[in-house]
């Protein structure tokens, strides 16, 4: 079976430094697949080079059979390439609404409110706080709302960025379950963690990122088992 993404020996640089090197992955339809790694070791590079962000420096990818290393990151939304970016990065100073239907700004379909609908089916609170300024949101209800935002867009692949990130641990929980719940409904999804326990927990198929290179790839089951994974991230 082909896969719907796939990169062969992507390379990427900031400037002199080398971040990513060599990088061979591939996501098929319908998978979750986690990207696990320590601080720094690239993870967030790899989703900035797919989404478009982030030139390549040597490499492919490719979506759906189609080469599109090429293209801007304008035309791979248009692909239903979508990101929910580490840090959230919500528009502050717009109400929560307006957040969500920027989501679907390049939608020509008349879904969009069915679409709002299922978003605060998924995250009620967000419909509580439709009204309310992104920015005065709490971190977990922000990060909410960039998944949110980012799955308005009727992804073919949804790209999240340290999800996890800065969250208490109940709400570490609540977010992982409502990306599991994204893949069991058939969203394919690459999930991009430092949480490394809670990503390979969740994922088919997992990869470990060290210093720029793929160092490791295998089932998450098998990575949450391997004792060099567990060693190295988990704290066993």
């Amino acid at each position: 079976m082909s896969a719907l993404l796939e990169i062969r020996g992507l390379d990427a640089h900031y400037g002199r430094i080398q971040a990513l090197r060599g990088i061979d992955l591939e996501i098929h339809q319908g998978e979750l697949v986690a990207l696990v790694g320590a601080n720094g070791a690239g993870k967030s590079t790899l989703l900035r080079c797919i989404s478009g962000v982030t030139p390549i420096s040597s490499g492919t990818i490719r979506f759906e059979g189609r080469d599109i290393t090429a293209l801007s990151s304008a035309r791979r939304v248009a692909l239903h390439i979508n990101q929910s970016p580490e840090a959230r990065q919500v528009f502050s100073p717009m109400t929560v609404i307006d957040n969500l239907r920027l989501g679907a700004y390049r939608r020509k379909d008349r879904g969009v409110d069915d679409d709002l609908a299922r978003m605060f089916a998924l995250f009620p609170i967000l419909e509580h706080r439709k009204g309310q300024l992104a920015g005065t949101l709490s971190g977990g209800q922000q990060q909410m709302l960039a998944i949110a935002r980012a799955l308005m867009g009727r992804p073919r692949i949804l790209l999240l960025d340290e999800p996890s990130m800065g969250l208490a641990p109940l709400l570490v929980a609540q977010i992982f379950k409502v990306v599991q719940d994204l893949k069991t409904a058939g969203t394919t999804v690459f999930l991009v963690e430092q949480n490394a326990s809670a990503a390979l927990a969740i994922a088919d198929r997992g990869y470990v990122i060290e210093t720029g290179t793929i160092a490791m790839s295998d089932t998450g089951k098998a990575l949450l088992a391997d004792p060099r994974v567990q060693q190295a991230y988990l704290g066993i």
